[in-house]
């Protein structure tokens, strides 16, 4: 069983709701992320979405756009966002970690 599909299995048997926070890879440091996705873990989160920046993003908002164009100002592609998730599964190997992006830089 994915760790998805076993996350909201446990979520259904306790009769919760899912928290799924969303944070842009690499902002608003470049190296920040996996420490922002152990917090976000702590404060109770269930899966969590880790946004793919990219150059041309036309269906986020201004928020995640802006968001993305700083971390790709930073260096952040995908190359480094699966590091990033390596990294926070060094230490976590239960919570689900969704990408959200875009085909092109898959």
């Amino acid at each position: 069983m994915s760790r998805i599909a076993a996350r909201f299995a446990e979520l259904q048997h306790a009769g919760r709701k899912a928290l799924v926070p969303y944070v842009t890879a690499g902002f608003p440091e470049a190296d920040i992320t996996p420490d922002l996705m152990h917090a976000m873990v702590a404060a109770g989160a269930d899966v969590i979405e880790l946004g793919v920046p990219f150059s041309d993003p036309m269906a986020d908002g201004p928020v995640i756009q802006k968001a993305g164009e700083k971390a790709l100002a930073m260096g952040v592609g995908m190359t480094q966002v699966l590091a990033m998730v390596r990294s926070f599964r060094a230490t976590d190997a239960a919570t689900p970690v969704v990408l959200m992006g875009y085909a092109n830089p898959v």
